[in-house]
C-alpha cells in the first residue's frame, strides 16, 4: 500500500473524475491505497472529517429516519434498510438493535470518520463512512430519498473535527489469523465443546485451548463440525429461498458485525457473484472466494444451534448462518434439515 504522500489528493480526486462509475474500494486499490485515504482526498470538496466513535456517531444516525446500513469483508457486502435506534454503548462492545438495524459494534476499531456527499442526476448523494486504523471500510450509513435530508447539514456540523486535512496516514493492514489448531487437544476440545450452554462461551474456549475458530472445526470431527462443499452456498440459500424459512445471516469485520433476520427471496447471480436482491436487505457475496464451508452444531440451553459458516482462502470468515430461534419464529429445526441435505466435502483442510 502506497504511503499516502506517494500520490498526492489532487491526483486521487482527478482519478475519481476520470472514473466516476469506479466503487471507491476497487479505486482504492488501483491506486494503491487505503479506502480511507481515497475518501480523506476529498475533504473541502466532498468529505468532511466527522467524530468516528459510534457513541457519537449512532446517536447521529438516528436522527435520519430511513437509511441503508452496509457492513462488508472483502467478499461479501451486507446492505439493510431501516432505522437505527435502541443503541447500546460499551466501552469493549456496543450493539444497535432495531427490527431491521441489528449490529454488534467494537468501538477501538471506529478510527476514521468522515460525511460524505457527491453529486448525481438523482441529486445528492450522502454518507456517514466509518474506517479502522488501516484505513479499511469497518460501517456505512447511507441517506436514501425518504431519509430527513433537513438534518444533515446540522449533524456533519455537530459531528465535524477541528482537524480537516486531506490526506490520511493509515497503520499497517492487521493480517487475518491464520486457522490455529492443537490436535493434541482435540479429545479436550470435544469434551468441553459438549458442555458448552451458549455459542457465546465457544471462542473463550478456543482461546483457552490456544486455538482459534476455524483450527478448532478443522480437528473438531462430528457430531459438532461437518466440512461442506465450498460451492455449498447457493444450494444453502436456494433451499432456504425455496422452504420461505427466516434465517440470521452475519457478515462482520473486526468492528462491525451486522445481521439480517428473516427470509430470503431474490437470487440473482451474476458472474462470481451470488446476490441477495430483496426489498430492505441486499447480499452480495464472491463465491469463488469461498474456500471452507463448514456445518457447525453448538449446544445451548435452548436446544442445538445450528449454523453455515464460510471462510476465504486466508482463514477470515465471511459469513455465518444460523435458523431463527425467537420464541414464535423458530425455524431451528427446518433449517437443520436444510443444513443436512448440503454437500460433504470429502477432503478436510490439513
Amino acid at each position: 500500500m502506497m504511503q499516502p504522500d506517494a500520490v498526492t489528493p489532487f491526483d486521487i480526486r482527478a482519478y475519481l473524475a476520470e472514473h466516476p462509475k469506479k466503487r471507491a474500494r476497487d479505486a482504492a486499490d488501483a491506486l494503491g491505497l487505503s479506502e480511507a485515504q481515497l475518501v480523506a482526498a476529498g475533504v473541502g470538496h466532498t468529505a468532511t472529517r466527522i467524530a468516528a466513535h459510534p457513541d457519537r456517531l449512532i446517536p447521529a444516525a438516528e436522527r435520519l429516519g430511513e437509511v441503508m446500513a452496509l457492513t462488508r469483508v472483502a467478499s461479501c457486502v451486507h446492505e439493510k434498510v431501516g432505522a437505527y435506534g435502541n443503541y447500546h454503548p460499551g466501552e469493549h462492545a456496543a450493539m444497535t438493535l432495531t427490527e431491521d438495524i441489528d449490529l454488534r459494534i467494537f468501538p477501538s476499531h471506529w478510527v476514521h470518520g468522515f460525511a460524505v456527499e457527491t453529486q448525481s442526476e438523482q441529486g445528492p448523494r450522502r454518507s456517514l463512512q466509518v474506517f479502522d486504523a488501516a484505513g479499511d471500510a469497518v460501517h456505512k450509513i447511507h441517506l436514501r430519498g425518504e431519509s430527513d435530508h433537513d438534518v444533515w447539514s446540522q449533524i456533519v456540523a455537530d459531528l465535524a473535527l477541528a482537524d480537516q486535512g486531506d490526506r490520511q496516514t493509515v497503520a499497517p493492514r492487521i493480517p487475518v489469523e491464520a486457522p490455529k489448531s492443537r490436535p493434541d487437544k482435540a479429545s479436550v476440545l470435544r469434551a468441553e465443546w459438549a458442555k458448552l450452554t451458549d455459542t457465546h462461551q465457544f471462542l473463550r474456549l478456543c482461546a483457552r485451548l490456544k486455538m482459534n475458530r476455524l483450527g478448532a472445526y478443522r480437528i473438531a470431527g462430528a457430531p459438532w463440525v461437518r466440512p461442506l462443499d465450498p460451492t455449498a452456498s447457493d444450494a444453502m440459500l436456494e433451499a432456504v429461498r425455496d422452504a420461505g424459512i427466516e434465517v440470521m445471516i452475519f457478515v462482520g469485520n473486526r468492528g462491525c458485525i451486522q445481521i439480517h433476520t428473516g427470509q430470503v427471496h431474490n437470487l440473482q447471480p451474476m458472474g462470481p457473484w451470488q446476490n441477495v436482491m430483496d426489498p430492505g436487505f441486499n447480499l452480495h457475496l464472491r463465491r469463488d472466494l469461498v474456500a471452507e464451508m463448514w456445518a457447525v452444531e453448538k449446544p445451548t440451553q435452548r436446544g442445538p444451534a445450528v449454523s453455515v459458516e464460510a471462510f476465504d482462502a486466508q482463514g477470515g470468515l465471511i459469513f455465518q448462518v444460523f435458523g431463527v430461534g425467537k420464541e414464535g419464529r423458530d425455524t431451528r429445526r427446518d433449517w437443520g434439515r436444510i443444513v443436512e441435505t448440503l454437500p460433504t466435502r470429502e477432503e478436510v483442510p490439513a
